[in-house]
């Protein structure tokens, strides 16, 4: 069982090689139910929600936020205004990300 696929690879093996800071072509689909979203939460500016993911992925992360090209490489699928904004150290494999409060598609 091989639960991600390669989508685009520049050369090496997208399935087992390289982080995303590494080789940012190293494009990697994981199947929908690899990954739990949590519902959205929210405070007076932010909505929030969180999305776990596997945790072998963690090492093709890199050490810092992601940007959005990164995280949807890894295969988190959400609409967009959605940023990477914390980095759960005691769980990395917890992706905790916001966007403002009332956020349209239009404000792109």
């Amino acid at each position: 069982f091989r639960p991600w696929k390669t989508i685009r690879s520049s050369g090496i093996n997208a399935e087992y090689g390289g982080s995303l800071e590494e080789d940012p072509q190293n494009l990697v689909v994981m199947s929908v139910p690899d990954m739990s979203y949590s519902e959205k939460y929210t405070d007076e500016t932010y909505e929030y929600r969180h999305v776990t993911i596997p945790k072998e992925l963690v090492k093709r992360m890199p050490k810092r936020l992601m940007t959005e090209d990164e995280w949807r490489r890894l295969g988190v699928q959400q609409s967009r205004g959605w940023v990477h904004y914390l980095i759960h150290t005691p769980e990395p494999n917890i992706l905790c990300f916001r966007r403002p409060k009332n956020y349209s598609q239009t404000n792109q």
